[in-house]
């Protein structure tokens, strides 16, 4: 008697799905995943793929825009990674541009971590070197930066909030860092 074939269909599991943590002062979480793209092109593309994306790629650096839940943040001269969290795929939108550009998704790679509360920016600062009063990195502004040993894409998305991408295999020392850096801001 024959067997059955079986089918086994593997789901990858979001990295550190679910994972929170509080102290006085600050509240992390890990964000729900989102279709992510890196994008580079020259300053002649930009409004074709402006117009594609539905949000106006920002010109200036370390600035970000964003329009329906969908955010473009300036890396460099003509870089930018653009963040859908609404489930759209921002590689499809840029498919149909003509317009000289590179669009590679990286939806896989990175992990979202929202650093919130009044001792936000401290917990951050713990691990990072850059200046995060609001005069120098107000609400909007992005910088590709690090925090301990680990390379981060930081984004304010207000006052007293934070949004942490960092490359997936270093999601649990960057999150365990920021819980520690947390701990101790709230002493």
């Amino acid at each position: 008697m024959a067997k059955a074939a079986t089918t086994i269909t593997a789901a990858r599991a979001p990295a550190q799905a679910g994972r929170d943590f509080s102290a006085k002062g600050v509240k992390l979480a890990v964000l729900a995943p989102a279709e992510r793209i890196s994008l580079r092109a020259p300053e002649a593309s930009i409004a074709a793929l402006s117009k594609a994306l539905g949000v106006t790629l920002p010109q200036k650096a370390k600035t970000s825009a964003t329009k329906d839940g969908r955010t473009a943040l300036r890396l460099g001269p003509d870089e930018w990674m653009v963040i859908d969290e609404k489930g759209n795929d921002p590689l499809a939108d840029c498919a149909g541009v003509k317009q000289l550009h590179s669009a590679v998704g990286i939806s896989h790679r990175n992990v979202a971590i929202s650093v919130t509360g009044p001792a936000a920016a401290a917990c951050i600062n713990s691990g990072c070197p850059q200046d995060l009063s609001l005069a120098a990195f107000p609400v909007g502004a992005c910088s590709r930066t690090i925090l301990g040993k680990s390379e981060i894409l930081l984004l304010r998305t207000a006052e007293d909030a934070f949004r942490v991408e960092c490359w997936r295999s270093f999601s649990d020392y960057v999150f365990t860092f920021l819980a520690q850096a947390a701990t101790d801001a709230a002493a």
